[in-house]
């Protein structure tokens, strides 16, 4: 027997008669510390932010582990040696289209949805995130965890032919699916908290509601033109899979799961807060309290919808709207500002990982068992310029990845290769996603 002090590489080949041939995972592969650390929960994470960057200052300079912070990154200094920032990726399913819409809604399936005014939404995909979830999400009581800040944007815009509700959603479970997210913090917390008591009869009780409100809907749609009809038969869509999951986190089974932490029910929030910063923080914590837990190892969050104009006044040095200053025309000031705002949602993203890294677990810590992306789907907001994604990655997923590294790849490298490497890191693997041409290079460990 091999001893695991002298671990084999992921990427030893058997070579003979001219052939070489990768192993497959093996236990001699992982040092011992490693295999340890297996024996916990991998979680995964996908952050939104709309409205593309500054595009000079957001690239680090150096490559590979000899690298240095861009002025957008420099808020993550401390957690340099748990990055992986990536460097000319593109969605090749975002090109052309509109400005906004068929970048967001397709950040994580890496496909181009239709174009509608929202009576048939088709994303022609499932997000990575649900990849995941639906191999692996009946480990957790939750199989994924989908937040937001701002509702769901309805109507549609005049000026490029696509409704609103595209801007809303980067989580599909299915092509015509997306997942509804939640954005009351108080709401998600009483989530949690009823998902370590699967005994409680809550789930029953948010069956019965369920069931309510399917009745109304169905009667409803009888009276309804075909247009509506549609509506209302993709809002039951997603009623369904809400029942569908309470289902299952009340299965006797469930009781075999215990969560890893306590949740205290005087830390519950008292709803959504006036203040902008502050409610995405609560939704962080939420986010951080969900995998402390281990209540579900997936989630996605979005900063606010595309094209959105939340008013960024309360960051020093800035007195504009988001999505009026991404549209910079290159004018000095406006580009500053747009940067603050960058730079301002990557202090956020530190906050979620240097909470992550403050949490124990054995010998290592939530962050070092993550993988936290942090990216968008647009460059440069005044050009809706989808090449050279701004995407980073934090966390060493237990081992996986091969964080603290710079890495630029050839030009439109596809982003959907970054998935399929985080696919494998998750313990999710697939042969194929969406464009991909293999996982991405240096990615994983």
């Amino acid at each position: 027997m091999r001893s695991n002090r002298f671990p084999i590489s992921r990427r030893t080949l058997l070579r003979g008669s001219g052939a070489a041939l990768a192993l497959p995972w093996l236990e001699a592969m992982t040092p011992a510390r490693a295999a340890a650390a297996a024996l916990l929960p991998v979680r995964m994470a996908a952050m939104y932010m709309p409205n593309g960057v500054h595009p000079g200052q957001w690239t680090p300079s150096g490559e590979g582990r000899g690298f240095e912070l861009s002025p957008t990154l420099a808020p993550l200094a401390e957690m340099r040696d748990q990055l992986l920032v990536l460097t000319q990726l593109w969605n090749q399913g975002s090109k052309g289209g509109d400005g906004h819409y068929v970048k967001i809604s397709g950040f994580l399936t890496c496909t181009t949805v239709s174009k509608t005014l929202g009576v048939d939404l088709d994303c022609h995909g499932v997000s990575m995130d649900q990849v995941a979830a639906q191999r692996a999400g009946d480990r957790t009581p939750l199989p994924s965890l989908e937040l937001a800040i701002a509702p769901v944007t309805t109507g549609v815009d005049k000026n490029v032919g696509y409704t609103r509700v595209y801007g809303s959603h980067i989580a599909w479970s299915g092509p015509h699916t997306p997942l509804a997210r939640e954005i009351n913090p108080r709401l998600v917390f009483e989530r949690l908290f009823r998902a370590t008591r699967p005994d409680s009869g809550a789930a029953q009780q948010d069956t019965l509601l369920l069931d309510r409100v399917l009745d109304d809907a169905r009667d409803l749609r009888t009276h309804l033109g075909a247009g509506d009809r549609q509506r209302v038969d993709e809002y039951l869509s997603g009623v369904r899979s809400l029942e569908q999951r309470i289902q299952r986190a009340s299965r006797p089974e469930r009781s075999q799961w215990k969560p890893k932490a306590p949740i205290d029910p005087a830390a519950r929030p008292d709803g959504i807060p006036k203040d902008y910063a502050e409610h995405v923080r609560l939704m962080l914590d939420m986010i951080a309290l969900a995998f402390q837990t281990d209540i579900t190892r997936i989630a996605t969050f979005m900063f606010g919808n595309e094209v959105s104009n939340q008013n960024f006044a309360f960051v020093d040095g800035v007195t504009g709207a988001h999505h009026s200053l991404s549209h910079h025309e290159n004018d000095a000031d406006k580009l500053r500002q747009y940067q603050l705002i960058n730079r301002w949602h990557v202090e956020q993203y530190g906050y979620l990982l240097q909470k992550l890294r403050g949490m124990r677990e054995g010998e290592a810590t939530v962050l070092d068992n993550s993988m936290i992306l942090f990216g968008g789907g647009i460059r440069d907001g005044n050009k809706h310029d989808p090449h050279n994604l701004p995407v980073v990655l934090a966390g060493r997923a237990g081992g996986r990845l091969a964080s603290g590294q710079h890495l630029t790849y050839t030009e439109d490298t596809p982003l959907a290769n970054l998935y399929v490497s985080m696919l494998d890191a998750f313990g999710t693997p697939v042969d194929r996603f969406a464009d991909s041409t293999g996982p991405l290079r240096g990615v994983l460990a």
